[in-house]
Order: C-alpha cells, then sequence, then structure tokens
C-alpha cells in the first residue's frame, strides 16, 4: 500500500524550473531513496511533502488521500541544513520540539530519556546546542526528528558530520524503525547508504525523474558483461587470441591466486566465455560483477546530460 505518492508535481521559481511532471510512489514500510545532483530538484519536492512550499500542478497523496495541513504532525523531517536553536539548551530544546510534534510533556520527556540513553548523550540535557560538536548536534535533531513516532520520516543527509561508529548506529536505528513500520524518504549522495538501506529509489536531474524502481532491480539493470575469475594455471590473453575476443579489464598473475575482471561482447555469453577459459586453465571463482548505485548514478546522469 502506497502511503505517499506524488503525481504529475511541477514546480517553476521565477524562471527556474524545478520539478516537471514528477511522480513519485512510497510504499509503506519502505526506505525510498530521493537521488539526484545538486540542484535537481531534490529539495523542492521534500519541501512539497513537508507543506512548506506549493507544487504549481500536479497532486500529493498522503494515505490514500489528497495530503492536508494537518499530515504534517504524521511526518518527521531531518533537512540537510541543521535547524537548532544554538543558545537553547540541549534538553529544554527537545522536550520544546516533542511538544511541538503533539506529544504531552510526560510522553515527550518519556521518549527523549529513552534516547538520549540510547545515544549515549545523557549528559548533554543542560548544555547549550553551541557548545556541541557537529555529530553531537546532528544526533539530538536526528532525535527531535523521530520522537513522535510519525508514520513518514524524511531524512536529507542524516549521516553529514558522523563518523563512522556513530553513522552505523544511526544506520541500525533507522533500519529497526523501518522494522517497526516506518515508511522513510531517504536523500543522500552517499551511494554506499543507497545501497545498504534503500528498497526502491527515484533519481531526479534537471527537474525531471530518469530513473525510476526498485534498488536490486536498477543495479541488474544496469550490467555490461563483466565478471570476475579466480584461476590456477598459466595463461596468456594474448597466444590464446582472447584480447581480440574479449575486453580484458584487469589481469593478474599470482601462483594461484590468478585474478582476471573480463567483459564479453553484446551477442556472445557467460557459456562462452566459460568454454574458452577451461580450455586453458582451472576456473576457481566465476563471479559476474553487478554496478554499484555509484556507477549506475554516474552513468545515468551522464547519458540524461
Amino acid at each position: 500500500m502506497e502511503l505517499f505518492s506524488a503525481k504529475d508535481v511541477s514546480k517553476t521559481y521565477a524562471s527556474q524550473q524545478a520539478l516537471t511532471n514528477v511522480s513519485i510512489a512510497v510504499e509503506e514500510g519502505t526506505i525510498f531513496g530521493l537521488l539526484g545532483p545538486n540542484g535537481a530538484g531534490k529539495t523542492t519536492l521534500i519541501r512539497i511533502i513537508n507543506q512548506i512550499t506549493a507544487p504549481d500542478s500536479g497532486s500529493v497523496w498522503f494515505d490514500g488521500r489528497p495530503l492536508k495541513p494537518a499530515d504534517i504532525s504524521q511526518i518527521g523531517y531531518l533537512p540537510e541544513e541543521r535547524g537548532l536553536y544554538k543558545k537553547m539548551k540541549v534538553g529544554e530544546q527537545a522536550l520544546y520540539l516533542g511538544q511541538l510534534k503533539g506529544l504531552s510533556r510526560h510522553d515527550a520527556m518519556r521518549e527523549l530519556k529513552m534516547w538520549f540513553e540510547r545515544f549515549e548523550i545523557t549528559a548533554w540535557w543542560d548544555k547549550k546546542v553551541m557548545e556541541l560538536s557537529k555529530g553531537m548536534q546532528q544526533k539530538v535533531q536526528f532525535i527531535c526528528t523521530v520522537l513522535h513516532k510519525p508514520r513518514l520520516l524524511i531524512f536529507d543527509e542524516p549521516f553529514s558530520g558522523f563518523d563512522p561508529i556513530n553513522a552505523d548506529i544511526v544506520t541500525q536505528q533507522i533500519l529497526q524503525m523501518k522494522k517497526n513500520g516506518a515508511t522513510i524518504i531517504f536523500s543522500t549522495h552517499n551511494m554506499e547508504s543507497v545501497e545498504q538501506l534503500c528498497d526502491h529509489i527515484a533519481l531526479i536531474d534537471k527537474s525531471r525523474k530518469i530513473l525510476d524502481g526498485p534498488t536490486k532491480q536498477i543495479r541488474e539493470q544496469y550490467k555490461s558483461n563483466i565478471y570476475d575469475i579466480t584461476y590456477r594455471g598459466e595463461f596468456d590473453v594474448n597466444t590464446h587470441d582472447m584480447a581480440n575476443k574479449y575486453n580484458i579489464i584487469t589481469h593478474s598473475q599470482n601462483g594461484n591466486g590468478n585474478k582476471l575482471c573480463i567483459q564479453y561482447p553484446e551477442g556472445s555469453n557467460s557459456r562462452e566465455l566459460i568454454k574458452d577459459l577451461v580450455e586453458q586453465v582451472e576456473i576457481i571463482s566465476f563471479n559476474e560483477v553487478i554496478p554499484s548505485m555509484n556507477e549506475v548514478f554516474i552513468k545515468v546522469v551522464k547519458q540524461n546530460s
């Protein structure tokens, strides 16, 4: 079931076209990657979801009906540009923001105690935000975003300012929230995080959606007949006429750990490649190379240019 969808949404600022007929559908209980280069239109779409601005045309839907102002209480938004009040105390501010999202003071205190203990930041309660490092501030803002247990969470570059250990802690919390039923829109330039977290992605470039689908399916779609092979034996790509038939990407020989990265041309197949190899060497491993989301991102955006 779709929790959120945008249908043919367009938005123009003065003479700048920010979005052009963009449609996305976010299934309940999934993590949806909203991707694109800088200036592609992602932030505009996020602002429309949060009702900070409105589309010029198209429609936005939440839980099967048009999005309405009251739905903001069911949305949690962590913006790329952080928005904490630097001179306020951490606990005072988190409590205020929790109540602003509809929690009673008692419920907000209970949830904050749990989150502060989980993130090991209880000692920061009476510190001013300006006294904290960027990573510490990020932890506080993350907590303020998820505190009221919204049905839809929007994370824009959530790992900015985190070291690898804290990034992993937040990653595990995001996965746990998904397991508990939360729906997440995840915007980032870190394609490793996309591969790790996202069930589905949409890629926007120059105001238009240019790619949309399940993450694994998209990576499979952009395979290019490349294989990593480990073999045992003596093998010369030149004497066996392999260089003319295949694209030898890399080749290293080191005793029993000889490695070959090779691409066969369109119209050929892996069986033919295996046949040519087994006549010469003993194959230890034969694995197709699936492109990373980073490679797919670069390829698709370049093609669109």
